[in-house]
């Protein structure tokens, strides 16, 4: 077998890589097999880095512009931006892409077999972000985050190869889940955005102004409208846990990770009196590790 040269990052690459450590739940844990761990991280590269170029925060210097050639004028244009690292995209199927953590992918996609769809739909999330930034009812949330959240679960199960209908389906469920609870923790920081991930239906019947989500802390009726996408993101993460008890052995683990760090997020939202207004709840990792026993427990009973 020809051995891939690996690709080494640059400081933007890297400190987008190094927002791992941040994410909710596990991304490449080191329990995995180091092929998976690579594979993984480098899946994540790519996610990370169009959320950050759809969020406006790439790392400050212009790196990330020039490596897919976008001028410096518009290096502050993100659908400028997006539109170029689509077709740097399409070049790691066919070509040889300019960033470098699209480099590191190539070698993943052709080790693993993947599809253009998932990464495409990543992308078509971003630039939704640039064009709708209200959300009026919880299937149109839901239809955002086909393209927002759950590629990335999909990509997982390519990557270790367990893919099937069954466990797409509640891979699905979960990473709609988690995106749901960080929209929940990011409800202040989307806002500053100009963007609400709250479903205007539902803040209608709680009587949730936006006026009501710009406050330092949120009311009685904000808090409530908080606990009820809140519950509607844990039964979410119910649908997951027969996923978690479908595989054996570290990808088990790895799974459970995923459905633990959302339902740590939610226990921390639930901890903070569901007011994500003062700033993001987050979990501690002994509460994380604790949740992972949680969902492993679950996950016997029901295998």
């Amino acid at each position: 077998m020809t051995a891939v040269r690996q690709v080494r990052p640059d400081a933007s690459a890297r400190a987008t890589l190094d927002k791992a450590a941040d994410e909710n739940f596990p991304v490449a844990p080191f329990f995995l097999p180091r092929a998976w761990r690579d594979d993984l991280m480098a899946v994540y590269g790519f996610a990370r880095l169009v959320d950050d170029i759809g969020d406006g925060d790439l790392a400050p210097g212009g790196a990330d512009a020039r490596h897919l050639g976008v001028a410096a004028d518009r290096a502050d244009d993100r659908v400028a931006l997006l539109d170029a690292f689509e077709a740097d995209l399409r070049r790691v199927f066919e070509g040889t892409p300019s960033h470098p953590l699209l480099r590191a992918l190539q070698p993943t996609v052709r080790r693993r077999s993947l599809t253009p769809g998932p990464f495409l739909g990543l992308i078509a999330a971003n630039r939704q972000d640039q064009l709708v930034r209200r959300y009026e009812t919880y299937d149109d949330l839901l239809a955002y985050c086909e393209l927002s959240a759950n590629p990335v679960g999909r990509l997982v199960l390519a990557v270790t190869g367990t893919a099937s209908p069954e466990r797409v389906r509640r891979s699905d469920a979960v990473c709609t889940a988690l995106q749901i609870a960080e929209h929940l923790q990011d409800v202040s920081e989307d806002l500053a955005r100009d963007r609400i991930y709250l479903p205007a239906e539902d803040m209608r019947r709680f009587h949730v102004t936006e006026a009501d989500l710009a406050r330092p802390s949120g009311s009685a009726s904000v808090r409530a409208l908080v606990a009820f996408e809140a519950g509607r993101a844990r039964l979410l993460l119910d649908e997951g846990i027969p996923l978690v008890g479908s595989v054996h052995g570290r990808l088990r683990l790895l799974l459970a990770g995923f459905v633990a760090g959302g339902n740590a997020a939610l226990h921390a939202i639930a901890d903070a009196g569901h007011d994500v207004l003062p700033g993001p709840p987050a979990s501690s990792k002994p509460h994380l590790m604790r949740e992972v026993g949680t969902v492993l427990r679950r996950a016997r009973r029901k295998g």
